[in-house]
């Protein structure tokens, strides 16, 4: 037998092994069901690790925000940490780390999401500091100021005085008109520092509000005994109001959008910018496969083709941006010494090109795909990840099941869905192009 076949046939048997791996992947039972007060709770045991996840997650981001006042859902998430009625300043991280455990939180355009990691044991502590943030947050002067000052810094240090820091403020301004994806949950500092007091507890109590909060704890517990507990430090919280959701509708790109932005840079970068399908639709399957053929890991297209082959750039990334309402998929090349913004462009649009209209090859196609069901099955190999997916699916879909469910909707993705999304999403008139260039010398 020669070489190269033994190789092949150990690459099928490989490949097979990987593919009934994720088959067997372990169904992840929960329990799930609401409090009248509205929260939603969902309980998944695992006595396995003598640890528990306490998560809330908040289905408030930056898109619920008022056009004048950007910023309020990120910056909450910072000022929730400033303490409670009960939690004195600047002690809600100790009573973490004395436990022996960690916590941390983030925003998106459409979610707020809280989580402590602790021993099993300190499963009422986290319980105690979720329900406080949720019922007695403290929002006073003095932490509204104090957070003021944490968010500039993080914006200096992300945005700022980076380069290229801005191209993200920039490709969401310009591939969103109407709707409140055109801006970053970051917001406007202008906007926060003339927000009044009472602003910012108006917003704290439209939208931290038992009946748009799922509570999501996994790991070693005991369900019933959790459930007492959670009754006890979460049923005497009062409903709020329903929220209304924004129901805009951005209308379509209607053309190419270019804009050249000098920055404090050496090298110039092309930033190519698509609108892209919303999360959970038949479209974003397909194009999720897709993202990742153009994009996942040292062996993708973009990597290959603009680092490697050509070596038109140093570096190259995307991102797929899979938002509640619209999505939008990132493409990014840092040119190298020499290479033209227009040629790096154009070596981009050959990729774009090859994949809009050849169909995806096999090998290249189940290699995504096993790598996404990979991506897919660790995300949720932790207490952390499982009680964080459980709320996504929770909030996003009504169906927390989706986490047991949802891989089968990647493996339903054809090469003839992924050539039909490229079609259909990667035209000129659906995107968004940004050149950066070195500031001119004066």
């Amino acid at each position: 037998m020669s070489i190269k076949l033994k190789i092949a046939k150990a690459a099928v048997f490989l490949t097979a092994i990987t593919q009934v791996g994720y088959a067997q992947a372990p169904s992840i039972k929960f329990e799930k069901y609401q409090l009248p007060n509205g929260l939603k709770v969902i309980l998944h045991q695992d006595n396995s690790v003598p640890v528990v996840a306490v998560s809330t997650l908040y289905h408030v981001g930056s898109k619920n925000e008022d056009t004048s006042r950007t910023g309020f859902a990120h910056f909450f998430e910072h000022l929730l940490f400033e303490g409670s009625e009960n939690i004195k300043r600047g002690e809600f991280d100790k009573y973490i780390t004395n436990a022996g455990g960690n916590n941390n939180a983030n925003t998106s355009q459409d979610r707020t999401f809280y989580y402590e990691l602790l021993p099993a044991n300190q499963l009422p502590l986290g319980l105690w500091l979720e329900s406080e943030r949720l019922m007695h947050a403290k929002i006073d002067k003095i932490g509204v100021e104090t957070q003021r000052q944490v968010v500039k810094e993080e914006k200096r240090t992300r945005m700022d005085n980076q380069p290229y820091g801005s191209f993200m403020t920039n490709m969401f301004s310009s591939a969103f008109k109407v709707h409140p994806y055109r801006w970053l949950p970051i917001g406007s500092m202008e906007h926060l520092d003339n927000a009044q007091l009472n602003e910012f507890i108006d917003f704290y109590k439209k939208f931290y509000i038992p009946n748009n909060c799922v509570l999501s704890i996994a790991g070693d517990i005991n369900i019933p005994e959790t459930k007492k507990m959670i009754e006890e430090y979460f049923a005497a919280i009062p409903k709020g109001k329903t929220i209304e959701r924004p129901k805009i509708v951005e209308p379509p790109l209607g053309g190419e959008v270019r804009k050249v932005i000098e920055d404090n840079i050496q090298l110039p970068a092309v930033m190519k910018g698509y609108r892209a399908p919303a999360q959970g639709t038949d479209d974003y399957y397909a194009f999720s496969v897709l993202s990742d053929i153009l994009s996942g890991g040292p062996s993708s297209r973009y990597n290959k083709i603009l680092v490697d082959q050509k070596q038109e750039a140093v570096f190259s990334f995307s991102n797929a941006f899979d938002l509640e309402d619209y999505g939008i998929f990132i493409n990014a090349a840092i040119a190298s010494m020499g290479t033209t913004p227009e040629a790096l462009e154009k070596s981009m649009d050959s990729i774009i090109t090859d994949i809009s209209t050849n169909k995806v090859g096999e090998r290249e196609f189940q290699k995504v795909k096993n790598q996404i069901e990979r991506a897919f099955v660790t995300a949720n190999s932790s207490m952390a990840g499982i009680a964080e997916s459980l709320a996504n699916y929770e909030t996003y879909f009504g169906d927390a099941n989706l986490i047991n469910t949802e891989i089968e909707k990647i493996r339903k993705v054809t090469p003839d869905d992924v050539l039909r999304v490229a079609k259909k999403y990667l035209t000129k008139d659906n995107s968004v192009v940004l050149y950066y260039v070195p500031k001119a010398k004066k």
